[in-house]
């Protein structure tokens, strides 16, 4: 049953346990860096103008591309709508 825990969910997209450890790092050191650069941006408004903006919608790209949605599918809303307000406000 432990051993189920942590492999179950990373099964389900087709990944072993270590595999998916490490995109959950990589998305994860993404978000920390990127996190860091919008609140140097508050700070200092002219530094990181579009960091932020790039790293969700690259991340959201690998995971919409590269990743099965399965499980997901059905209980995360599209992001669409979200985008284009994002685009029309630069």
């Amino acid at each position: 049953m432990i051993k189920r825990a942590f492999t179950e969910h990373p099964a389900s997209v087709g990944e072993s346990y270590g595999q998916h450890m490490g995109m959950a790092f990589g998305f994860g050191g993404k978000m920390i860096i990127a996190g860091f650069a919008c609140l140097l941006h508050g700070i200092f408004p002219f530094l990181f103008k579009c960091t932020g903006r790039k790293c969700i919608e690259e991340l959201h790209h690998r995971m919409v591309t590269h990743r099965d949605r399965r499980e997901c599918a059905e209980t995360m809303p599209s992001v669409a709508p979200a985008r284009k307000s994002l685009r029309a406000a630069e």
